[in-house]
């Protein structure tokens, strides 16, 4: 039986512990302050001219989203379980009337309300600063790709908090963060383009593959918001366009959700049959 009040109580403690970590702080500050370097980017002038700076200044922002977020998240939750392990305050925190499902789901909600915070505060001084200068055309454009960052970081939450869970030191499951944020930051886009020219696959084959990156999934979003098509992603973009229309957004979304989920649920599995595995780790 899960307690929701124990799960607020580590919930809290892990938003407090994170919002005093140095180096959540230096995140933070680090992405806020590109991302009003972007917005600050801007030179009024005519609609037009303001229209055109907006959607450079977005397709920066998401560039942006595209390499921070993703290691923020991973590293943020793929050390938080394995270095409480370490450091014997897992078992500590075990040893209490909380049961695992809810301490992990403690940790996690508590790191996803620092995440979150970290991108309210960075695209919240980009958009002051847009608004200031009044370079933005759609204000509910703007909204919705922060809310896909959010659901990005959720993801790589997710993902990272599943590293955790196999992990059983601190320098591993730092390690498996880091290549996995290489691995779909950088291996992945030059993998596929790499196998599409040396195999010619069909453009609905490579879509598809590349829709299985949860960042794809966020920058063919964050592209759809921007304008009407994804035109500028070459064939593989008119395609997605011409055999989805208007079902591809939300599409993509639900990917987004998915990948929230089923990397969360894979930690719950394992951290709640991990006993002696937990035990073991506390006394290194």
């Amino acid at each position: 039986m899960i307690e929701f009040a124990n799960i607020r109580t580590i919930a809290e403690k892990e938003l407090r512990d994170a919002l005093r970590n140095r180096w959540f702080i230096v995140f933070t500050i680090a992405f806020a302050g590109l991302a009003l370097a972007l917005s600050a980017l801007i030179q009024p002038g005519g609609t037009q001219l303001r229209m055109m700076s907006y959607s450079r200044t977005a397709a920066s922002l998401i560039n942006l989203v595209l390499l921070f977020v993703p290691l923020i998240g991973l590293t943020l939750g793929s050390t938080n379980l394995a270095s409480d392990r370490e450091t014997g305050a897992l078992a500590y925190l075990l040893a209490q009337p909380v049961n695992r499902l809810e301490v992990l789901l403690g940790k996690y909600l508590g790191m996803a309300g620092a995440l979150l915070a970290t991108l309210t505060l960075g695209f919240g001084v980009a958009g002051v600063a847009l608004a200031l200068q009044g370079s933005i055309q759609d204000a509910g454009s703007y909204l919705l790709t922060v809310l896909l960052a959010y659901l990005l970081a959720l993801a790589m939450l997710s993902l990272g908090f599943l590293v955790s869970a196999v992990a059983q030191k601190t320098t591993a499951a730092l390690g498996g963060a880091l290549f996995l944020w290489l691995f779909l930051v950088f291996i992945g886009d030059l993998g596929i383009m790499g196998t599409t020219v040396a195999m010619r696959m069909p453009i609905e084959t490579v879509f598809f593959i590349a829709v299985l990156n949860p960042l794809q999934m966020f920058k063919l979003a964050s592209i759809l918001t921007i304008q009407a098509n994804l035109e500028v992603l070459g064939p593989a973009g008119l395609y997605a366009t011409d055999q989805f229309g208007g079902l591809l957004l939300p599409l993509l979304l639900v990917g987004l959700l998915i990948w929230i989920v089923v990397p969360l649920l894979g930690a719950m599995a394992l951290f709640s049959r991990q006993e002696k595995f937990v035990l073991k780790g506390s006394t290194r």
